[in-house]
C-alpha cells in the first residue's frame, strides 16, 4: 500500500470514528430547534432520554469488563451529556404547565406513577446519579464475573435498540407526529444504518449488530407513521 493510499485509509478511519462519536447526538439538534421554535416539547417523548441514558450507562460499565473500541466508549459519554441537555430543555419548556398542576412531582417521593414525569430537572438528575451509583457498585463487585459483564452488555444494547419505541408509541397513542422533527428521524435512520455497517466491518460484538439492526427497523416504522398521519406538519 502506497503512502497516499495509507493516508486516505487513515483519514477514512478518523472520519468514521468521529462520526461514531458525535453522529448519535446530531439528530437531536433539529428536534431541539423545533421545540424552541414551537416553545413546546409535547411532540418529543422524554422516555427517549431515559432509554439512551440507561443504555449508555450500562455500555460504559460493560467496557470495564470487556474492552471495545474507544470511539464507542466516548460516544456513550457524549450521548449521556446530550440527553441531560435535552432533558433540561424539555423540563424548562414544560415548567409553566407543571407549575399549574395540583402537586409537585419529585423523585424523592418514590411514587411509581410519577416515574420519569417529575417537576424539575434536578429530580431527573438525582435518578441518573442513583442509577450510576448502583451500576458502578455492582460492576465493581462483579467485574471479574463473565456472566455479569455479558449480561449488562446485552442489556445495554437491547435497551438502546428500543430507543425509538417511546417515540413510536407516543405517535401511535396521539395519532399524530405533530411536534416531532422528521429531520431527527431521518438522522436516526442514517446514523443507525451507518452504525450497523460500521459494526459489521469492524467485527464488533454481536450485541452491537443486533442493536443497530433493530433500531433501523423501528426508524422505518416511524417514517411510515409520518406518511400515515396526514395532520403532520414538517
Amino acid at each position: 500500500m502506497g503512502f497516499a493510499e495509507e493516508l486516505f485509509m487513515n483519514l477514512v478511519e478518523v472520519i468514521s470514528a468521529g462520526f461514531m462519536i458525535f453522529g448519535g447526538s446530531l439528530p437531536y439538534i433539529p428536534q431541539y430547534l423545533k421545540m424552541r421554535q414551537e416553545n413546546s416539547s409535547e411532540g418529543f417523548s422524554l422516555k427517549v432520554c431515559l432509554v439512551l441514558l440507561t443504555a449508555n450507562i450500562l455500555r460504559i460499565a460493560f467496557w470495564f469488563g470487556k474492552f471495545y473500541e474507544t470511539p464507542l466508549l466516548i460516544q456513550s459519554v457524549v450521548m449521556i451529556l446530550t440527553m441531560l441537555f435535552m432533558l433540561e430543555v424539555c423540563v424548562k419548556l414544560r415548567k409553566e404547565q407543571t407549575l399549574t398542576s395540583n402537586r409537585r412531582k419529585s423523585f424523592s417521593d418514590f411514587n411509581v406513577g410519577d416515574f420519569w414525569n417529575w417537576t424539575t430537572f434536578s429530580d431527573y438528575l438525582q435518578c441518573v446519579i442513583s442509577m450510576v451509583a448502583v451500576i458502578s457498585l455492582l460492576t465493581y463487585i462483579f467485574v471479574e464475573n463473565t456472566a455479569y459483564i455479558e449480561t449488562i452488555g446485552t442489556l445495554s444494547l437491547c435497551t438502546e435498540s428500543t430507543l425509538a419505541l417511546p417515540q413510536l408509541f407516543k405517535n401511535f397513542t396521539s395519532g399524530s407526529t405533530q411536534g416531532m422533527s422528521v429531520k431527527m428521524v431521518m438522522l436516526w435512520f442514517l446514523g443507525d444504518s451507518f452504525k450497523t455497517l460500521y459494526f459489521i466491518i469492524r467485527s464488533a460484538p454481536l450485541q452491537f449488530l443486533m442493536c443497530g439492526s433493530i433500531q433501523t427497523l423501528v426508524d422505518l416504522m416511524i417514517f411510515y407513521q409520518v406518511l400515515t398521519y396526514s395532520d403532520h406538519k414538517p
